[in-house]
């Protein structure tokens, strides 16, 4: 999916919403659709810096959000998932620097077992005096493809190990690929977490799902600017809410807080299109065949998003 398609549907606001961003590595150029430049963090961190926006902790944001409370305009939060070398070899100078808050999402078994290129207890303990440590799951499983009770065992283990090795119990939780369907998200929450943030673009309204935060990646060249204009759409996803079984897509029934008569679709693989309102709601007959195990399925309506993701999921339905 391509910025200048997604564009082309959406209008132009002077705010937007608060954005949570997502990173993964810094400085690593071994893997160029993962990584960040160190030159390219000091730029987004400067321009967060001169516009006027307000890095908060994720904390901040979702007590903002259990509270009812106005989302500021300018709130940005960072993210980083997986606990990367490159971070604290690279990045975390910087982010003190910058005095800049973060939550890093643990990959629990990369450190138990040590894997190269992974943060060890110690460097995790020294990170927790700056920023928040976050759970990412035990071992990092595709988790749309584990059965109910697999799944649990992972969280069980994980978050056993987390509290042990770093005395903190932790607040947040991330999927692992940012692939979750409504099976995982029901198993995930029985686990306590106050939020869950996805690896979906867009941003956090005041009206959000705490449990399906919407987080924007930085990776690369990212067009930091467009992405800090989007908006949260409040959105009833009525059809569809998983993936279909024969891979076709036939119906999209949704429900929007808007008044509007014109917005954009965009459906994996089919790409953007316009479609109509009517009384807040869009009830369109499809046959758009899903040809990727992950999917996205994005209304739009100006600068406002919402996005479905489906994914194929096993027999544990």
């Amino acid at each position: 999916m391509k910025i200048v398609l997604l564009s082309f549907f959406l209008g132009l606001t002077l705010w937007a919403d608060a954005h949570i961003f997502v990173y993964h590595r810094f400085g690593d150029s071994r893997y160029p659709s993962t990584n960040t430049t160190i030159s390219e963090l000091k730029k987004e961190f400067d321009y967060f810096k001169t516009n006027g926006y307000k890095v908060v902790s994720l904390n901040r944001l979702v007590k903002a959000l259990k509270d009812g409370k106005t989302i500021p305009d300018k709130w940005v939060v960072l993210t980083i998932d997986d606990n990367f070398r490159s971070f604290y070899d690279n990045a975390f100078e910087l982010f003190k620097k910058y005095h800049y808050p973060f939550s890093l999402f643990v990959y629990i078994e990369a450190t138990q077992k040590r894997y190269p290129d992974y943060l060890n207890w110690k460097q995790l303990k020294k990170i927790a005096k700056y920023g928040s440590l976050e759970f990412h799951s035990y071992a990092h499983p595709h988790m749309t493809h584990m059965s109910n009770e697999d799944l649990k065992k992972d969280f069980q283990q994980g978050l056993e190990i987390f509290e042990k090795k770093l005395n903190i119990k932790p607040k947040y939780f991330t999927y692992p690929y940012g692939e979750y369907n409504n099976r995982v998200k029901k198993i995930a929450k029985s686990f306590g977490f106050d939020a869950i943030v996805n690896q979906n673009m867009g941003a956090v309204g005041t009206k959000s799902d705490l449990f399906d935060l919407d987080r924007c990646a930085l990776v690369g060249k990212t067009n930091l600017k467009y992405l800090l204009k989007l908006k949260h759409l409040n959105a009833t996803w009525i059809k569809p809410t998983s993936f279909p079984k024969n891979s076709i897509l036939t119906t999209l029934h949704v429900k929007v807080d808007e008044n509007a008569k014109k917005g954009g679709l965009y459906i994996s693989g089919n790409g953007w299109r316009e479609i109509d309102f009517k009384n807040k709601e869009i009830n369109l007959k499809l046959n758009k065949k899903l040809t990727n195990g992950r999917n996205r399925v994005i209304i739009s309506i100006g600068d406002k998003i919402s996005t479905k993701l489906l994914i194929k999921d096993t027999k544990w339905n």
